[in-house]
């Protein structure tokens, strides 16, 4: 683990206002490090200062946005920024067929140019400091794939392949680029992908609309997501050791079913894997998980 002070070691975290961002936010503050929250929405900005966070607006899909926040945290931290834990994004339902091109585009805004635009700004400043850590929260779907989450699968996988690309990148200097994969979190993240795909799908001239049907069960559904549902403690667990140790793993994997689909990815035919994640979709589908 480090020996520095982390009481002078400020992380940035974006994706504040709910779940995983919201729970890494105060988690690492009670921790003792001087912690940065961003949030898009003016409203839950101030709904976090309320709470003893310090918050500021960060929308991923807008440049200038992303460089009023820049400029925010350089005055903060004096171009000091130990950690950036990338935790913004969302996920676009829908078949591949039924997703516009602009629609596709949103998704990678977010999720992949916007984080990645942020990720650049302020890598500079961890090379002239000669430290740093570069969170970012990916998912088990960045290496598996399931039905109707083409958009969030590709983003995910983007991501990864910076990620991989920018760790060998980083070799030879104290930057660590650290993935972090989750399965399924308590978190809104259902309510916000049914948002998106009520806005963005159209249901009525689908071929996959009864199957559409099925999945708004899924996805309007009460409890836990998914079998093997963790709090997102378990992701703040990961990050605290990716900003601690040493030396920090690659990947850190989150929940039973990561674990699970990194063995049978490594293990099993491409058929044979298809096989098992066609049926995750048919018995979410008939189930309504």
């Amino acid at each position: 683990m480090i020996d520095t002070d982390i009481s002078q070691r400020h992380v940035l975290i974006t994706g504040c206002s709910s779940g995983i961002g919201y729970c890494a936010a105060h988690g690492l503050k009670k921790r003792g490090y001087p912690v940065i929250a961003s949030t898009r929405k003016p409203a839950d900005v101030e709904r976090l200062r309320d709470e003893g966070l310090d918050c500021i607006r960060l929308d991923l899909d807008d440049p200038r946005s992303i460089d009023q926040a820049v400029d925010q945290v350089a005055e903060k931290t004096g171009r000091r920024l130990y950690g950036l834990f990338n935790n913004a994004g969302f996920g676009q339902p829908g078949a591949v067929e039924d997703l516009p091109r602009e629609v596709l585009r949103r998704q990678f805004e977010t999720n992949v140019f916007g984080t990645i635009d942020l990720t650049n700004r302020v890598l500079p400043w961890m090379r002239e400091a000669g430290e740093g850590r570069i969170v970012q929260n990916s998912s088990v779907l960045g290496f598996v794939s399931l039905a109707y989450r083409g958009a969030y699968n590709a983003s995910k996988y983007a991501l990864e392949g910076l990620y991989d690309t920018l760790r060998l990148e980083l070799e030879g200097t104290d930057i660590h680029a650290v993935l972090i994969e989750p399965g399924p979190i308590a978190s809104r993240f259902r309510a916000n992908a049914f948002a998106a795909y009520q806005r963005n799908i159209d249901l009525q001239n689908s071929a996959h609309r009864e199957n559409y049907l099925a999945m708004e069960k899924r996805l309007t559904r009460q409890g836990p997501a998914a079998p093997f549902t963790l709090p997102p403690e378990a992701v703040l667990e990961k990050v605290i050791e990716a900003l601690e140790h040493r030396s920090p793993r690659p990947r850190y994997y989150v929940t039973f079913p990561t674990y699970l689909f990194g063995i049978l990815k490594r293990i099993l035919s491409t058929r044979s894997l298809d096989r098992v994640l066609l049926k995750i979709t048919r018995d979410e589908l008939n189930n309504g998980q």
